[in-house]
């Protein structure tokens, strides 16, 4: 396990690191969830070639720490995994980026343009989740406010999503999770979808078979490759680790 202190009160982020060559890999999980169990057979699979792969949790999940006075915000996520990344030494890296990691690692890249080569989003959160409590993910949990959440909406919440989800979320510091669905289900200025038009680097899409995101065309016109995965759903990496990473490997080439 490796660590970088990425707070200025001493919190620390947290990664499992695969050895290989530069330039590296960093995989970025989703709301509630943490890095290694969902990437580590696709980050040590035999068709991808060996890389230095850094499966990394953000502040508030997972191995991470869970400072209270973080603000837990799309923003704010992304500069301290630019810090991260920066203390580990990475540059140039190819970021594989799940559900709400993929609004993360958009706002990385357009920040923090050094750290990041190339991009792909796994499903990823593109736009403001509409309306607030009519979803079980993110927008779900969004619906409370803060004090509710954390009092007794964690237990409706993990009803709702299960013992698959809520092994990964019951890791995560409550008022992290909540105001990290906040920030996701709010949207950022400008929003994650023209940030993730304007990039210049390669950047591509990956999205269950029959279940195209939104205005695919307009992501496809920018020079995003936007790749249906079959019998997959929103956990492709864990539905069909093989053809993920059979697609990271034509896409990392």
């Amino acid at each position: 396990m490796h660590d970088a202190i990425v707070h200025p009160g001493g919190a620390r982020m947290r990664w499992v690191e695969l050895p290989g060559a530069d330039p590296a890999r960093v995989y970025v999980h989703g709301l509630g969830a943490t890095s290694a169990p969902y990437y580590a057979e696709v980050a040590a699979h035999p068709l991808l070639p060996r890389h230095r792969s850094l499966l990394i949790d953000l502040l508030g999940f997972g191995i991470s720490d869970r400072p209270q006075d973080f603000p837990y915000t799309i923003d704010a996520h992304a500069d301290t995994l630019a810090e991260a990344l920066r203390k580990a030494g990475v540059a140039g890296a190819s970021v594989i980026a799940h559900s709400m990691g993929g609004a993360v690692s958009v706002v990385l890249a357009h920040r923090h343009p050094e750290l990041v080569a190339a991009l792909v989003l796994v499903d990823a959160d593109l736009d403001p989740a509409p309306p607030l409590s009519e979803r079980p993910g993110s927008s779900g949990i969004a619906g409370y406010t803060e004090e509710e959440f954390v009092a007794h909406g964690w237990k409706e919440v993990r009803d709702r999503v299960g013992p698959h989800w809520w092994s990964t979320m019951r890791l995560a510091d409550l008022r992290g999770l909540h105001r990290t669905a906040v920030s996701l289900a709010q949207g950022t200025q400008p929003a994650i979808r023209e940030l993730l038009k304007a990039l210049p680097i390669p950047r591509a899409f990956l999205h269950p078979e029959g279940d195209a995101p939104e205005a695919a065309g307009d992501l496809s016109a920018a020079g995003v490759q936007v790749i249906a995965i079959p019998e997959s759903g929103h956990t492709i990496m864990l539905d069909d680790p093989e053809a993920f990473a059979r697609t990271l490997r034509t896409l990392l080439a």
